[in-house]
């Protein structure tokens, strides 16, 4: 394992896949734990991403995490899609944490809202009644971070949690993932947090695995901070881990 700090954030680089997602857990369900132990609670937001699985697998089996004492948010939901369809991001939490575990609470965004600005504020609300201890999330291959894409994040968004055009590179990389058959089958809107919130976490896990990722992240360690690759943000966060591997490391490794 190599680590190094760019401003804030420490970067850790993995040998691979598998390696990187259980030193993420690990630290994950050590921040957990301790949250736990000093108020009684946690609360957690998640990310929803095939790049998630192995942090989720191995935080969903850490030991000694009360998680009936966790509340659990997720990120970004898509607009449009029925609740039962595989797609939605509540899905893909039911099968990778929540069949796994039972915790406090799990809070979805309700992406078929006839009302998707109601239901951002009706989310919003919920995620600041109390802070949020830790979030677990990705690098999208634009330099999203949720679905907070480079031609509508805003460091400064005074939402907590809105409705957003999805780009192209970001629906495509929804194809790539597997989780679409074709690109005129990915949703063009999303609910997603916005960058303050994810950047009002406690603490941060950012797992990012694959070589398709490498371009981000060399951008998100090398650009200048800004809404033109959103991850870059990252860097002025007092308590943000990046978990690499080989692959995604590939072009910042000397």
């Amino acid at each position: 394992m190599k680590q190094h700090t760019i401003e804030h954030l420490h970067v850790e680089i993995h040998g691979d896949r598998a390696a990187m997602g259980a030193a993420a857990a690990t630290h994950a369900a050590r921040i957990l734990r301790r949250a736990i132990e000093e108020n009684g609670r946690a609360r957690i937001i998640v990310a929803s991403a095939p790049s998630q699985d192995e942090l989720l697998d191995g935080l969903t089996g850490a030991p000694g995490i009360d998680w009936p004492r966790v509340t659990v948010f997720h990120m970004d939901e898509y607009v449009g899609l029925p609740p039962g369809d595989p797609a939605t991001f509540r899905a893909y939490q039911q099968k990778h944490l929540l069949s796994k575990v039972t915790p406090a609470a799990f809070h979805g965004i309700r992406g078929e809202s006839a009302d998707p600005a109601a239901e951002c504020a009706r989310y919003g609300a919920l995620i600041a009644e109390f802070p949020i201890d830790l979030v677990c999330m990705g690098i999208g291959e634009n330099g999203h971070i949720a679905f907070n894409d480079p031609p509508v994040a805003d460091f400064q968004d005074p939402l907590v949690a809105k409705v957003v055009e999805l780009d192209e590179l970001c629906r495509r990389q929804q194809v790539n993932d597997g989780c679409f058959p074709e690109f005129d089958s990915v949703p063009r809107h999303a609910i997603t947090l916005t960058c303050p919130t994810l950047m009002s976490g406690k603490s941060i896990v950012c797992v990012v695995p694959g070589l398709r990722k490498a371009d981000a992240v060399a951008a998100t360690l090398g650009e200048a901070i800004s809404e033109a690759c959103p991850a870059t943000v990252l860097r002025r966060h007092p308590a943000a881990v990046l978990f690499l591997d080989e692959d995604s490391a590939a072009k910042i490794m000397g």
